[in-house]
């Protein structure tokens, strides 16, 4: 039935009313006149992890994942005749996976620059790298990133279109090949389990009340969050130490900072100091905080938000 050309074109109805509601109609109304942007506020403590949230209006999630959805990234230019920097960590949160478990395989694959989602399907499959296919990298790209989120062989199997019997071998023969992120997990929710707070990097607290709950669901979401929590919580403390580095380096420069999603950075530079200051940036993000592995950031120089990622 989702076959059926009905129903791709309502799917598609939707998502077109969807961007032209949200974002087409909504956001010119909110441009400042003064000064021709629209402004956003940033919560510093708006979410438990530790990341800034955005809102009035939420320029967070601007949609990236699909292609009419990227058009609207577009609309957004710096000043005239500038340029928009973009500047991404690479898998950050996998990375410090890496640092936290010090597993050895994963800490080999991101030290010698491997592609860590080839590399999982190879361990996992049992097969060089060379012959992996797209189908099994993305296959294998699910399961890294689920790992961190804690899913479950029917969430896998669900997410992937396969049997949940198939689900359950790729996710034990993942565990297999890296113990020693099964051990960081497992020690991270005795040890949640015991004190009630989880810890960043940095050493930023966030309590996890539902560890010894008597429901499940309730004890099951506790312990995915437990894990969860000091990799995504790490990984917004490191940015954030980012911008305070990069803006007091902008200082005596054109350039400014416009927005954080995330990972990612988003600055405005005139043309002849656009190159500078994405190496700046790049560099300070990377060198922001000395971890078993490196940090990796992408960055891109561009007419709108769109072109630059």
């Amino acid at each position: 039935a989702a076959d059926h050309p009905v129903v791709r074109l309502v799917l598609e109805y939707r998502q077109l009313s969807k961007l032209k509601g949200t974002y087409v109609d909504a956001l010119p109304a909110l441009i400042e006149p003064a000064t021709g942007r629209i402004h956003t506020r940033f919560n510093q403590t708006g979410a438990a992890t530790g990341r800034l949230s955005s809102s009035d209006p939420n320029l967070q999630n601007i949609p990236i994942k699909t292609d009419l959805g990227r058009e609207i990234r577009a609309a957004f230019v710096p000043r005239e005749g500038w340029k928009l920097i973009v500047a991404d960590y690479s898998q950050i949160e996998l990375r410090l996976l890496a640092h936290f478990s010090r597993d050895p395989v994963l800490l080999e694959a991101f030290r010698t620059g491997e592609d860590i989602h080839t590399r999982t399907a190879a361990e996992v499959l049992n097969v060089p790298p060379l012959l992996i296919t797209r189908e099994q990298r993305n296959r294998a790209k699910a399961v890294n990133f689920g790992i961190v989120y804690g899913i479950s062989p029917f969430g896998l199997a669900a997410q992937l279109g396969i049997s949940r019997k198939e689900a359950e071998v790729y996710i034990a023969n993942y565990f297999a090949r890296y113990a020693g992120v099964r051990t960081f997990i497992d020690e991270t929710i005795a040890q949640v389990r015991s004190s009630g707070i989880t810890r960043t990097l940095l050493g930023r607290e966030r309590p996890i009340p539902d560890m010894n709950s008597r429901n499940p669901n309730a004890r099951g979401f506790a312990e995915r969050t437990a894990v969860n929590s000091p990799l995504q919580g790490t990984a917004a403390d490191l940015i954030k130490l980012a911008m305070i580095t990069i803006d007091r380096e902008l200082r005596g420069r054109q350039a400014r900072l416009l927005l954080q999603v995330h990972d990612e950075l988003v600055l405005e530079a005139a043309p002849e100091e656009a190159e500078e200051v994405a190496a700046l940036v790049k560099r300070t993000m990377e060198q922001v905080y000395p971890l078993e592995v490196p940090l990796l950031v992408d960055t891109g120089i561009g007419d709108n938000w769109r072109d630059a990622k």
